[in-house]
């Protein structure tokens, strides 16, 4: 008798993507553990109705590792996420079209509503997105000294840490809050299915066929809004 396959774990990021991501994990078939809707709760991973599949609850940016590195077969990570680490190991086949917001510069609303390119040669950014930072600017000929900070980017330029950052924007109203402004879009990011790419190979139909779920569970999403 061969040995059955080790449970599936599935990687969800905490906060405000996981509102909008559990509708279709549930549409797909995986319902979590009441202690899975329980703010207080101090655990990580929880069992769901289907007693071969786990989700793990974690750090957005913490989805992509544990996924890469094969600890979760499958997950849900933002491509800003996916585009900072760049991983070989994730394949990412579907757009969830949820998480919907922007990579983009701001700086003080003093400073103006534009950001001139042309007279930059260089330019120190504050951001929890050094790779893709840097990246925008080298390919538009500016070397970018990047600032890593994980949060309160806001206050970097009022502070003189830096005269502008790049983070997510939603509605911008932290920004304004701020007195920042935004001034150049980087890239749209949404949320995506991705999967270890090992995990897909050994366990092709089992892992494919979540794949599936999860696109019919995204259709009927799009069909009904």
């Amino acid at each position: 008798m061969s040995a059955s396959p080790e449970p599936l774990v599935f990687a969800v990021p905490k906060g405000r993507i996981l509102d909008e991501a559990l509708p279709i994990i549930e549409a797909a078939g995986i319902v979590p553990e009441p202690d899975f809707g329980d703010e207080g709760s101090r655990k990580l991973k929880f069992a769901t109705n289907l007693p071969h599949v786990s989700l793990i609850r974690v750090r957005a940016f913490d989805v992509a590792t544990f996924v890469a590195f094969g600890a979760a077969h499958i997950g849900i990570a933002g491509n800003d996420v996916l585009m900072e680490f760049d991983y070989a190991d994730i394949y990412a086949p579907l757009d969830l079209g949820i998480g919907k917001c922007r990579l983009s510069i701001a700086q003080e609303t003093k400073a103006g509503d534009t950001l001139d390119l042309d007279r930059l040669s260089h330019v120190r950014i504050a951001t929890k997105y050094p790779h893709i930072t840097s990246k925008w600017f080298a390919e538009r000929g500016i070397q970018a000294e990047c600032v890593k900070l994980n949060g309160a980017m806001e206050l970097a330029p009022s502070l003189g840490l830096s005269p502008r950052i790049v983070d997510l924007v939603s509605t911008g109203s932290t920004l304004r809050a701020n007195g920042l402004k935004e001034v150049q879009t980087l890239v749209e990011i949404s949320s995506r299915l991705i999967v270890n790419r090992t995990a897909l190979k050994v366990r092709s139909a089992e892992i494919g066929g979540w794949i599936e779920k999860f696109r019919s569970a995204v259709g009927a999403s799009q069909n009904a809004a």
